[in-house]
């Protein structure tokens, strides 16, 4: 957590102000991983670093149609405050908002100074200490889709996709996207800073994925939200929407994000790689590929985390809905590509797109720890397509089903922290509970006219 240097916060702000920079907009991801932000004007960015700025606690408690979920800390404590003060080593100009620098916030208890139990880049912090610990530094490479959509109060949702070319699987340029989105998304993302690589159209109509460069875990995190909040805002930009919802039309395929993983040792070292070693892989590698599969239950409430999530699972979807793993074979819910040496690692395929990056990247680090730690051994690999339910068990089917092997796991809980596992399950339940209060218009279609 960056600590408050007078110096070094008068630095940034010449440097800012030289740069024609009168804004810094501090940014900080709420248990969804959507962004929550200020705007501070430059001359006041000196005191929001010293005091911090004073947000509601129950911010992490309020759902996205602004309600408040009665999680402990929140309304019963009296909607109390937090602090969040400027990272100002994450300090990047927006490429799209002349006058404008964003950088990350670190929040704290108002009260006790702590970090607050709720705040998903803290708890990746704590994962990835007891990670060290252990001689383990995750390193992690995000793969991110989301659908690009367009304002039509006609259709379901009043939005529909930008568009419906079938076929473009895999492709670049005007055949699958008429405006250039891509290509403006790709060099904004590019100036920000935050080690864009690659991107392409992907398998259904207006579906886009985004790839970031790997780097240490934390960081990745930091950049794979950040990617999420500037695509959104690109977006709205042009007017239109991009949603990174698991699964947001019925005649599509869902959006995943799947990252990429490995550990290396003090000196940098890739301690998944062993020539020697079954499928040149080391040890290490293979407990943290049993870690994975013994906590994928528990893993789905977190990177599964909606009630949407669930519909994107199912046979030939590409999409994991059995523990499995796999080497190069996408089927598996856990693949490790053919690359070895330094770039020996896993791919776990599990999460959707809805998923906060940070918790993502702190579960995953938290159950590939827990398979080294306790030397758990995978079963054999899955050979061929996969999807056969006599082959592996099954992922949970609902998303109340995934928190109730959260809250069951307790090896994986006691590693989260458990003010942060509680506050999540009663935010989730409460999702839950309001979904099956609330009537669709599947129900209406299905029973309205006929019952």
């Amino acid at each position: 957590m960056s600590a408050h240097d007078p110096s070094l916060t008068r630095e940034h702000t010449e440097r800012l102000a030289e740069a024609g920079i009168d804004v810094v907009r501090v940014v900080y991801p709420d248990l969804l991983g959507t962004d929550r932000a200020r705007d501070v004007l430059l001359d006041h960015l000196p005191t929001a670093c010293a005091h911090g700025l004073a947000f509601c606690r129950a911010v992490y408690h309020t759902t996205p149609r602004g309600e408040v979920v009665p999680v402990t800390g929140g309304l019963e404590a009296g909607l109390p405050d937090m602090l969040v003060r400027p990272d100002l080593s994450t300090l990047a100009p927006l490429p799209w908002e002349p006058g404008v620098a964003s950088c990350l916030g670190d929040v704290t208890d108002a009260r006790t100074g702590a970090p607050t139990p709720e705040s998903p880049r803290d708890l990746l912090r704590t994962v990835l200490a007891r990670c060290a610990e252990h001689g383990l530094n995750p390193v992690a490479g995000p793969e991110l889709e989301y659908f690009l959509c367009e304002s039509d109060p006609a259709a379901p949702g009043g939005r529909r996709r930008y568009s419906t070319a079938a076929g473009t699987v895999y492709t670049a340029g005007l055949r699958a996207d008429p405006d250039n989105h891509l290509l403006r998304t790709l060099r904004s993302l590019r100036d920000l800073g935050i080690g864009v690589t690659a991107g392409n159209h992907e398998f259904d109509g207006s579906q886009f994925e985004i790839n970031l460069g790997h780097s240490r875990a934390l960081d990745a995190a930091d950049r794979a939200f950040r990617l999420k909040s500037a695509v959104k805002e690109l977006a709205r930009a042009e007017g239109r929407t991009a949603t990174f919802m698991a699964k947001p039309f019925n005649d599509a395929g869902g959006s995943g994000f799947h990252v990429h993983l490995s550990c290396v040792d003090g000196e940098g070292g890739n301690v998944f790689d062993d020539p020697a070693g079954p499928y040149g892989l080391s040890a290490t590698a293979l407990h943290a590929v049993a870690g994975l599969l013994a906590h994928a239950p528990a893993l789905a409430a977190l990177l599964n985390p909606t009630v949407n999530s669930y519909k994107r699972f199912g046979p030939d979807t590409l999409a994991p809905w059995l523990i499995d793993w796999g080497l190069d074979n996408r089927s598996a819910m856990v693949r490790v590509p053919p690359e070895r040496g330094a770039g020996a690692r896993l791919e776990l395929r599990l999460g959707d797109a809805a998923a906060n990056p940070y918790l993502l990247v702190a579960a995953a680090s938290a159950a590939v720890l827990l398979g080294v730690r306790d030397g758990r051994e995978p079963a054999a690999p899955l050979k061929g397509y996969g999807y056969d339910t006599a082959s592996a068990p099954l992922l949970p089917a609902s998303l109340p089903a995934a928190l109730d092997a959260l809250e069951a796991d307790t090896d994986l809980t006691q590693l989260l922290g458990k003010e942060f596992v509680s506050a999540y399950l009663t935010y989730k339940r409460d999702e839950v509970g309001r979904y099956h209060r609330h009537v669709t218009d599947w129900e209406l279609d299905e029973y309205a006219d006929h019952l």
